[in-house]
Order: structure tokens, then C-alpha cells, then sequence
């Protein structure tokens, strides 16, 4: 015989590397194997076949028939000669083979005389065997060459029953792992659900092939539609105001044609009716060099929105009054006094100051004067003065803005009227105490070249009047006194 593969470091480790692949070692027996051996038997009428592996220290049957124990020592084996071999080992004689004539197999039970053994090699072209198929006969006896054929049969039988051992638990893994995935993908999704739920947050996909539309559940809440049948491109822009759609639209078109990312934020009438502000986020999907899809998620911003809107309100606002506040005025004044210039048009400013406050404060209490202060701004917000912008400057100063050129041309029978709406007199526990105001006013002219020299002039107005007659108004440079045209009933009740 040949003398098959040499015993290299590197080839015995790279057998020993596809022999741990096939994780047949120290397994269950397993029919087909043991079926192989038995048919083995039977055929080369022998008493002992076996399907021997052979790792770094020892060989272990896998399958056999014939013998006891599940193995022994690499060093008494002669399976692990027989693998290594390019055909197959026949030994005819042991006794006669000096590699062979004193191993216990054959001076011992079951004193074996006959051996041959064909490597198994399931692994990939000249990779060198894992073990052998072998069958042992207790006599001498000459192999046939019909008989080598056979048992090279039979060792393909196990390398290929190897193989498919191999594809089916590999098959079985990606079965497990897909039902894992399956699982887990499943259990993310819930888990998705439940975080779009906690935020309001839901996931949309628009295939712009088939103008196709993927919603998540909460996309359909926000909608307020039950989770089932996604409406239509045309129907889900309609969800929109009409004064919204052109721009929501046209962000669509610009991320489908131009692959433009969006982010914006709306008016939204649910399904049901329910008015509320809605944040979409979308980007482009690629292939092929063209926009294929639209994904984004779908937020309703409601809460937020309002809050912001709140704050903003109250940032801006007199807290009493329910009137801009100072800060609010000085942005609106510097506008108004910026866009008058630019376009030459007239702007007036009025500042008002209330007589009789102090008395109400001093004889009434500080509630006493905080109601009138709120009836001060209601009266600045009757119809016909609604078209001023009306803020408090603090205390009881309060200003109004006037844009509009005829009430600018008007303008001494602007502050008639509201020098008469501001004249009434506060009743109490036997108490009547007037209140009234007093009104400096300027007009945007040439002398004047910032909005500061605008509310020097209407507070210059506003020290002459006062000097000169409380409860009357004064434009500046001008010196007729204004006096009130009564608009109200004169006594108010504090309760």
C-alpha cells in the first residue's frame, strides 16, 4: 500500500479543523450510521464494521457493529493510518504486518486477522479523511477487487449521509434562527408600537410607482381612523386645510423629483373633525439612480404647539391686562416705525396715563386698582378702537399704536373717543372715586428719526397735557386741548 497523506502539522490540522465542522463527535447514534455498518457486515461477511472518527487523541465509532466501548487511544488505532491513505488500507494478515501484529485488537479479543479500511472525506476536493469505514474479520482473508469497489461505495454512502447531516442541521439552525428573528422582529415591533403610542410619534412609507401608502397604527390614530385600509394619496392630502395642501404638496414633489429631504409642520383636521398641528419628517429612498420611495415619520405636535403658542403669548403679554406688554410694543413699534418710513406712510403713537389711580389704590386697595386696570383694556379693545395696537407699559401707562392712515388723519378724534371711554368713576363701600386719562400723541414727521424720538414726542405731549389739564390730550406741537366725547356710562361698581 501507498503511503496516502503525510502527517504534517498543517494537514493534521487542517483535518481536525473540518472533522469539528461536521460536529459528529461524542453524538448520539443515529440510524442511517448504524444502518451502513450493519449492511457492511452482511455484505464482506465480516463480524465487526465501524464508522471510526479520529480527533487530535483518540478515535471514536460513531457507528459499529462487533466491537465494544466507543473507542481507544489515536496510538492503538489503525483507523488512523487507514484515513490517511489516498484509496483505501487492506492489511489481509495482521499478524503478518509489523505495524499491526501486536496491537490488542489482534493479540487480543477479538483477535482480529482481517482489516480494510476506506477514508471518509465529506469535506471539500483533497481535503484528507476525518476517519474511516472499516470492516475486520476474524480469519485472513483476500479483498477482491469487487470488494474494494463495495466498500468505496459504501464509505461515499457515509460521506454523502455526512454531508446531508451537516445542510440539514445547518438548515434546522436558519429555520431556529429565522423563527428567532421572526420572534424578535415581532417583539420590536410591539415594542415600536408602543413607543409610537408614548409619543405620538408614527412611520409612513409613499411608493411613488403605484403612489402606494404604508401607514403604522399610529399614523392611523393621528388620523383618527381605525388601523386597516390606508386611504388614498389624494384622500391622505385631505386630512389638510386647503390653504396647506399647495405647500404640503410641493414639499412632496420637490423630495420625489429632487430627492430633497422634509421637514414640516401643519394644520391637521382629523377624520373625526378634531383640529390639531401635525410635524411630518420625509426622505428620499433611492435605487437605481432614482427616487423610488418616501419615508418619514408622522407627529402629532398639538401639546407642544400650544404650549410654545403659550409661551409666546405670555412672553409677550401683560399678565393682568391681557395687553401686550412692553417688550411686545417696542418690537411692534420698531416694525411699524420701519415700515412707515420705508413706504412713507403716517404712523401716531398715543400714551396714556390714568388720573385717579393712585386715590383708588390708597382709599380702595390694590384689588380695586387691578380691576381697573383690567377695565382699562377692555375699554381699549371696544370696537371702535380695536383697530389700535393697545399694550401696557406698567403701572397705569399704557400706549396705542395707530397704522391705519385715516386714523392717523383722524387722529384728534381718536383720542376724543378714548379719552371718553376712559372716563368713568369707581364706586365702593360708599366711595366714589373718578378715574380718567390723560393722552400725549405724536406723529411721524420729518423731525422724527427713530422710533425713539416718536415716543419722546408722544411723552412730551402727554407732560403738557398733564401740566395743563388732566383728563385731556395733547398732539405734539400742537397746542389746542382735546377734550373727551363720553362713550361710557360713568360710575363703575367694585364689588
Amino acid at each position: 500500500m501507498s503511503s496516502g497523506y503525510p502527517c504534517t502539522a498543517k494537514v493534521e490540522a487542517q483535518r481536525l479543523t473540518t472533522l469539528a465542522g461536521f460536529d459528529l463527535l461524542d453524538t448520539p447514534h443515529e440510524a442511517e450510521f448504524d444502518t451502513v455498518v450493519a449492511l457492511a457486515c452482511r455484505l464482506f461477511d465480516c463480524p465487526i464494521a465501524t464508522i471510526t472518527l479520529v480527533d487530535e487523541h483518540r478515535q471514536w465509532f460513531k457507528a459499529k457493529r462487533g466491537l465494544d466501548g466507543d473507542g481507544c487511544s489515536r496510538e492503538q488505532s489503525i483507523c488512523a493510518l487507514a484515513m490517511y491513505e489516498p484509496d483505501m488500507l487492506v492489511v489481509e494478515d495482521l499478524r503478518l504486518d509489523p505495524r499491526f501484529a501486536d496491537n490488542p485488537i489482534v493479540v487480543g479479543h477479538p483477535h482480529a486477522r482481517f482489516y480494510a479500511g476506506v477514508p471518509l472525506c465529506p469535506g471539500d476536493l483533497g481535503e484528507p479523511g476525518i476517519g474511516t469505514l472499516c470492516v475486520i474479520g476474524t480469519e485472513p482473508r483476500r479483498f477482491a477487487p469487487a470488494d474494494a469497489s463495495l466498500l468505496r461505495d459504501l464509505g461515499g454512502l457515509v460521506c454523502t449521509i455526512i454531508r446531508a447531516r451537516r445542510s440539514a442541521a445547518a438548515t434546522l439552525r436558519l429555520s431556529e434562527e429565522v423563527r428567532s428573528s421572526a420572534n424578535l422582529i415581532s417583539q420590536q415591533n410591539a415594542q415600536l408600537r408602543q413607543a409610537e403610542r408614548m409619543v405620538g410619534v408614527g412611520s409612513w412609507r409613499l411608493d411613488l410607482r403605484d403612489k402606494s401608502i404604508i401607514w403604522s397604527d399610529q399614523v392611523f390614530a393621528i388620523h383618527g381612523l381605525p388601523v386597516g385600509e390606508i386611504p388614498d394619496y389624494d384622500t391622505a392630502l385631505s386630512f389638510y386645510p386647503p390653504t396647506e395642501r399647495t405647500h404640503v404638496s410641493a414639499c412632496i414633489d420637490r423630495a420625489a423629483n429632487k430627492g430633497e429631504a422634509f421637514d414640516f409642520e401643519s394644520d391637521f383636521i382629523t377624520a373625526t373633525g378634531l383640529k390639531r398641528r401635525v410635524r411630518s419628517m420625509g426622505e428620499a429612498q433611492i435605487a437605481g439612480g432614482s427616487v423610488v420611495a418616501l419615508t418619514g415619520v408622522f407627529q402629532d405636535v398639538t401639546e407642544r404647539y400650544e404650549r410654545e403658542h403659550q409661551l409666546r403669548k405670555t412672553a409677550s403679554t401683560d399678565a393682568l391686562t391681557g395687553l401686550a406688554n412692553r417688550r411686545s410694543f417696542e418690537k411692534r413699534l420698531n416694525e411699524a416705525f420701519e415700515h412707515a418710513r420705508d413706504r412713507n406712510e403716517p404712523l401716531a403713537l398715543l400714551m396714556l396715563d390714568l388720573d385717579g389711580f393712585k386715590a383708588v389704590n390708597d382709599t380702595l386697595g390694590h384689588g380695586a386698582g387691578d380691576e381697573v386696570l383690567a377695565e382699562v383694556s377692555r375699554r381699549l379693545r371696544t370696537p371702535t378702537l380695536s383697530q389700535l395696537f393697545a399694550a401696557r407699559l406698567g403701572g397705569d401707562e399704557f400706549v396705542l399704536l395707530a397704522t391705519r392712515p385715516r386714523d392717523c388723519a383722524d387722529l384728534e378724534t381718536i383720542i376724543q373717543t378714548t379719552l371718553g371711554e376712559l372716563r368713568y368713576a369707581v364706586t365702593r363701600s360708599g366711595h366714589r372715586l373718578p378715574v380718567s386719562a390723560t393722552i400725549g400723541a405724536a406723529l411721524l414727521d420729518d423731525d422724527v428719526q427713530t422710533s425713539t424720538d416718536l415716543l419722546h414726542h408722544a411723552d412730551l405731549a402727554l407732560y403738557a397735557a398733564k401740566k395743563s389739564e388732566r383728563g385731556t390730550g395733547r398732539v405734539f406741537g400742537q397746542s389746542s386741548v382735546i377734550r373727551p366725547v363720553p362713550k361710557r356710562p360713568l360710575l363703575m361698581s367694585v364689588a
